[in-house]
């Protein structure tokens, strides 16, 4: 997910209860909603460095549970050397480092929530794991979170002016997170009802092999990619129709297997792509110079170029030039 929600539910998590525990609850959990995005050092190497280490290491159980140690030592060290104020509870070890572990874990679940996914087993197993109900970038959380958190902080203006008891931000921290837990669930259940409609269907008269429902800003709208033996095939699904349009879809075509693809797929970047992408798919240009092997995951975007790509480019005696990936376009 995208910091700024991480970062609302970190805030919504410590007004939830756990800044009654500890001094720099509130801090330690935002702190910690972020720091598993630090895997970002590694865009200075480029796009392709970034790519194959993000959500790695940092988005781990032992990452995470080894980013919390880090975190909740700095903040208590530091917390010690402040003077503490009157009121509030005195800073606790303890739950400062609960605080920052819930913060990391809440990180790595909002992440599994998406189609990108997390690699929990990290460095012991490459294996990615991913819900694939929430986009990464949610509007409809976004003015959840904000609506939830910024009432309390409204109505303790107007109390204040009229000289009334304050508003707890309490109640709206637990209305928070019961709402993005509530979106999830309808979520799920549309996206369950998006992959029974993409494999009751044959496309082209083919069978499906593999199929997946990945999300759209709507919660009931879903993309659907699909492959069988020859293709693939990419189709819009609304989970509240009572059937998908099979017949017509976006089709792409599988390459057919040439000595310029395998040479490619043997490429480092091209082995760390293919282990993320769940539906790869390849188009192979040449020209007198050679060879560009491009390949792209399915699941983001539409086949267009550069979106999540993988571009080798070859030699004429099928040796690589040049590795190179591709977010969302222009390539490092």
């Amino acid at each position: 997910m995208d910091n700024l929600t991480h970062s609302l539910v970190g805030i919504a998590m410590s007004q939830a209860g756990l800044n009654r525990k500890t001094r720099f609850a509130t801090l330690a959990l935002v702190l910690a909603s972020n720091a598993p995005d630090g895997d970002i050092v590694t865009r200075f190497r480029g796009s392709a460095a970034y790519f194959e280490h993000h959500r790695g290491i940092t988005h781990s159980f032992l990452g995470a549970t080894v980013l919390a140690m880090i975190l909740a030592g700095l903040i208590y060290y530091a917390g010690r050397r402040v003077r503490p104020k009157p009121s509030g509870p005195p800073i606790n070890a303890k739950w400062l480092f609960f605080a920052c572990w819930i913060g990391v874990g809440g990180h790595l679940l909002l992440d599994y929530t998406n189609a990108y996914g997390v690699r929990l087993l990290s460095p012991f197993a490459g294996n990615w794991y991913a819900w694939d109900i929430m986009p990464i970038l949610d509007l409809m959380l976004w003015l959840l979170l904000v609506a939830a958190l910024g009432l309390p902080a409204l109505l303790r203006l107007v109390s204040a002016e009229v000289g009334a008891r304050k508003t707890s931000y309490r109640r709206g921290a637990f209305f928070a997170l019961a709402g993005m837990v509530l979106l999830w669930g309808l979520r799920d259940i549309s996206h369950r009802r998006a992959l029974a409609q993409l494999g009751s269907n044959n496309y082209e008269d083919e069978a499906p092999l593999r199929y997946g429902a990945y999300p759209e800003f709507s919660p009931f709208a879903w993309k659907g990619v699909v492959e069988t033996e020859s293709s693939f095939h990419i189709v819009e699904v609304s989970a509240l129709a009572p059937a998908i349009d099979a017949e017509h879809t976006q089709t792409l075509r599988k390459p057919e297997s040439s000595p310029a693809l395998d040479a490619a797929l043997k490429t480092h970047l091209a082995r760390v792509f293919t282990n993320f992408a769940r539906f790869p798919w390849a188009q192979v240009d040449e020209d007198q110079d050679g060879y560009e092997v491009h390949i792209r995951d399915l699941r983001f975007g539409d086949g267009t170029a550069g979106v999540f790509e993988t571009t080798i480019d070859l030699d004429p005696r099928l040796q690589p030039r040049s590795e190179s990936f591709s977010f969302m376009g222009g390539r490092k």
